[in-house]
């Protein structure tokens, strides 16, 4: 066998194997997902856990990459991390690029408004003005439900637009909401949350495309710490009913092709 044709069939698996490492991309400083605790500088945080966790599983160490929000989908489809853990949410432009492992979170963007609104179902912000981030998913659900979405650098904005009457609600995900609606009741027009979300996103992992048995290896680990109670234990740890997000993980790991839902452009 000649030199090109071993290259051919090595495969990433083998080389986390082989270098002991696996080479873990997460956000920079997006907490409660990894951020640079405030004392050791050490990357801290649930995604950070997460790829603790599967190298632990894998039998090899993990190299956490601190990544831009834009450069969670480049990174690993050029190969710089074996996987990114940053709260990635399958899009069809981004399965397009890289592969997705099976989905261990089941992220929603929700609306909320003013607690003294009547209304109780998206179906009732059709054609309304409603505030989000900009160039994120929460825009995107908005013109999904044929909303007009007003657009901001940050969530604070957003949430101040809606205070201010610019807008008659804010889509954001639910741990973002969650903390609005509770920071609402302290002071400010009280807002509440609709139970039906905007739009759903399963979060999976990222690697890069034509790795099937890296694929393989991340779907039995994940599913294996799910049903260790692992999963569960690092969501209570960052995300939990005794954090500022009381969040109670409700998903099981599942394969995509499973889910029902509309997926993201």
């Amino acid at each position: 066998m000649g030199l090109a044709s071993v290259a051919a069939n090595a495969d990433q698996l083998q080389d986390i194997q082989q270098r002991k490492e696996l080479r873990c991309g997460t956000f920079a400083d997006v907490p409660p997902f990894a951020a640079p605790d405030p004392k050791t500088r050490e990357m801290v945080g649930f995604d950070v856990d997460m790829c603790q966790a599967i190298a632990k599983r894998l039998g090899v160490a993990a190299k956490i990459t601190p990544l831009s929000v834009e450069a969670r989908v480049p990174e690993v489809k050029m190969g710089r991390v074996d996987i990114t853990v940053a709260n990635l949410a399958y899009t069809l432009g981004r399965a397009e690029q890289i592969q997705f492992s099976d989905p261990y979170y089941l992220a929603k963007e929700m609306l909320a408004v003013k607690a003294s609104d009547p209304s109780n179902s998206k179906a009732d912000y059709k054609g309304k003005r409603l505030a989000s981030t900009k160039g994120s998913t929460s825009e995107l659900s908005i013109k999904m439900n044929g909303s007009e979405p007003v657009t901001f650098q940050d969530t604070g904005s957003a949430y101040m637009a809606v205070q201010q009457n610019k807008a008659l609600g804010m889509v954001a995900n639910t741990m973002t909401i969650t903390k609005l609606v509770n920071q609402s009741k302290a002071g400010g027009i009280e807002l509440k949350m609709i139970p039906e979300p905007m739009a759903f996103q399963p979060i999976g992992v990222g690697m890069k495309k034509d790795e099937p048995a890296l694929l393989a290896k991340i779907n039995e680990t994940l599913l294996a710490m799910d049903k260790a109670g692992e999963i569960n234990q690092i969501w209570a740890k960052w995300l939990g009913p005794n954090t500022e997000f009381k969040m109670v993980r409700e998903d099981k790991v599942v394969p995509l092709t499973e889910l029902k839902f509309t997926p993201l452009p």
